[in-house]
């Protein structure tokens, strides 16, 4: 079994770009709550409520980021890179609870009457927050991919997220000025509210997943590729593979046969071979690959089926 913890300049670039995700945030709610002074806009609303959901989730995905590169302690035995998931889930849950409070105040607006004031200044300030939270997005999703990190994939979203809905308080502003009908600001602003809610749901099906140990298919096929190759050429067989992702580590477990007649030095440097192998093309994660060996001849006597075993 190889495990490879990371050093403080692999993951360097993480911390750096959770840094300029949370500095960014919070005076981007600055200059949303600003706007929203200014005009009294339910989309505007909707975008200043999102951004305080991006400051709260960042500050917990700046935590979990710091715990997942903890090594593994006694109680935690596999490391601590599962923490991924519960930031990813308690990142969409705000979101579906920004969208559900946007929906609400929306309608009230509504039903009340809006009264849009300064929509020029609040469009401003609104359409450059859209430009830096565009490009900070797309910032964070690629370095989050190239690192492997879903804590910095699932705040990059997030932030994509916010740049869409800016977009959209802008459209709604747009409308309003040109039509002079108020009724629009409330409506693009549950339009936008719904494309949230649907953004965090994802990032909490997302979650899920993870925590229940799904499967990759890429993933797979690609384990079964190099492990069919080293049976063709080593003369041996492999049986029970599994993997799972916890965080931006791949753990992999296979049980790998052997001719008897090979000395036990000799199969221990095939399975050291494969492993590395496995290491080395699976790039987009830190890999641990645990390899079981057993003798290949009368396998099935050193494994009798479950029944027979519960009967004996």
């Amino acid at each position: 079994m190889h495990f490879h913890q990371p050093t403080a300049s692999s993951i360097a670039p993480q911390r750096r770009a959770m840094r300029w995700s949370l500095s960014i945030g919070v005076c981007m709610f600055a200059g949303k709550g600003l706007a929203f002074l200014l005009t009294g806009s339910a989309a505007i609303l909707s975008d200043a409520a999102e951004s305080v959901v991006h400051v709260v989730a960042v500050g917990f995905a700046a935590y979990s980021l710091w715990l997942s590169h903890q090594p593994p302690d006694r109680n935690h035995p596999y490391g601590h890179e599962k923490i991924s998931f519960f930031s990813a889930g308690f990142e969409g849950a705000m979101i579906i609870l920004a969208a559900l409070f946007i929906i609400y105040e929306s309608i009230v607006k509504w039903i009340a009457g809006p009264q849009i004031e300064q929509i020029a200044a609040g469009s401003l300030l609104i359409l450059l927050a859209t430009i830096v939270n565009g490009g900070l997005g797309w910032f964070l999703v690629r370095t989050g991919r190239r690192e492997g990190s879903l804590i910095l994939v699932a705040n990059g979203k997030h932030v994509l997220t916010d740049s869409v809905t800016s977009l959209g308080a802008v459209f709604a502003l747009g409308l309003v000025w040109l039509t002079q009908w108020q009724p629009f600001d409330p409506l693009v602003a549950i339009a936008i509210a719904i494309h949230i809610l649907w953004s965090g749901i994802q990032l909490v099906r997302q979650a899920s997943r993870g925590l229940m140990d799904e499967g990759d298919p890429e993933i797979e096929r690609r384990l079964r590729q190099m492990l069919d190759e080293w049976a063709a050429t080593s003369g041996g067989q492999y049986h029970d593979l599994r993997h799972r992702l916890a965080g931006d580590v791949l753990w992999v477990e296979v049980h790998l046969l052997f001719p008897g007649h090979q000395e036990l030095d000799t199969a221990h440097a095939s399975a050291t071979a494969v492993e590395d192998r496995i290491e080395r093309e699976l790039v987009s994660h830190r890999v641990v690959v645990t390899s079981h060996l057993e003798p290949l001849e009368q396998h099935a006597a050193h494994h009798p089926p479950l029944d027979a075993s519960a009967a004996s």
